[in-house]
């Protein structure tokens, strides 16, 4: 089969290759899937660089998530059948003709959804309900500003956002993905000017009467996260998602006691490793929202795998509203 390798970490993709190898076995509560459609999150690039809290060893194999057709199943596993459409967590690499996957990380795709829209699902709205719902207990009527909007997850929360019945306002550094942040979900969209951190403090208290965000969605960190600690609303939480803005950064105690909110770190993959029921009742309230149609990931590009590079720099240069959906 053909799939994308990582052989050597680096910066700017060079250690990574598309090979050919061969078909994956499954182990015992493993399934094979043969991928339709897998796609590409943020931390798939880290990792290339050796920058992200989970670090294989190359070789190994790109993705994380997928959705397929089941074509083996290892030992011991019930509940899934021969030829049933799902979709989740690889654990050999999503992004190749067939991949491994732990049987409690696949949930059956709805009947009419295509493998392009279920392949957005796993990590971006596991993340976005994870944070929204456990951790941050966003409520109808509160305020959520979210930034980093722009990738699959930050579309995530808006769409997330929206059904608990917030009012969501997002940040972007580029006029031109406004009008897709509304669809998404958002109801104001504040453009960013030169440095991540500009403008968007005033705008925030300007649009909630001074009170601030009752519920702050960070993947960025640094200056984004520093400006975020003074347009938050007391009680309000800032959750901590990422750092894709390259600094982490940090807050003296005395303003969170002062002004009385929290800061809370998600990490959406360990929650349900930790917690198993709690991870299982996010599963499933994500995929009984997407059979009910109440969910719209976005999707922004689709291309094969041949031109994974392509994909890659899509997402390095931040020009995607959505995701970015693989095909072998």
């Amino acid at each position: 089969m053909h799939a994308i390798v990582c052989e050597a970490l680096a910066a700017d993709f060079s250690g990574v290759a598309l090979r050919r190898l061969p078909v994956p076995e499954p182990g015992p509560g493993e399934v094979r899937v043969r991928v339709e459609a897998a796609s590409l999150n943020f931390p798939d690039l880290l990792m290339l660089k050796g920058e992200y809290q989970f670090k294989p060893d190359p070789p190994f194999t790109v993705g994380m998530d997928l959705a397929g057709v089941i074509d083996a199943l290892g030992e011991g596993v019930s509940g899934l059948t021969l030829g049933q459409r799902v979709a989740g967590g690889a654990k050999t690499g999503a992004f190749a003709e067939f991949a491994v996957c732990p049987a409690s990380s696949l949930h059956p795709v709805p009947d009419a959804m295509a493998s392009r829209m279920a392949a957005a699902y796993p990590a971006a709205y596991t993340t976005a309900c994870v944070s929204l719902i456990e951790r941050g207990q966003l409520k109808a009527g509160e305020t959520l500003l979210v930034h980093g909007a722009s990738g699959g997850v930050g579309m995530a929360a808006m769409d997330v956002g929206r059904l608990l019945g917030a009012r969501v306002i997002a940040t972007t550094a580029s006029a031109d993905k406004a009008n897709a942040f509304r669809l998404a979900g958002a109801d104001k969209v504040i453009v960013l000017g030169s440095k991540p951190g500009d403008a968007f403090r005033e705008e925030v208290k300007r649009l909630t009467q001074d009170r601030g965000a009752d519920v702050i969605f960070d993947p960025v960190g640094g200056d984004v996260f520093d400006e975020s600690t003074r347009c938050i609303a007391f009680n309000g939480r800032l959750l901590v998602i990422g750092f894709a803005g390259g600094r982490i950064a940090s807050v003296n105690t005395n303003i969170p006691l002062i002004k009385g909110f929290s800061v809370i770190g998600v990490r959406a993959g360990e929650y349900g490793r930790r917690l198993p029921e709690r991870g299982r009742i996010v599963r499933d309230l994500i995929w009984q929202w997407a059979a009910e149609g109440k969910t719209r990931p976005t999707v922004f590009a689709e291309l094969p795998l041949t031109r994974w590079r392509e994909a890659f720099d899509l997402m390095r240069d931040r020009r995607l509203v959505g995701k970015v959906i693989l095909h072998p």
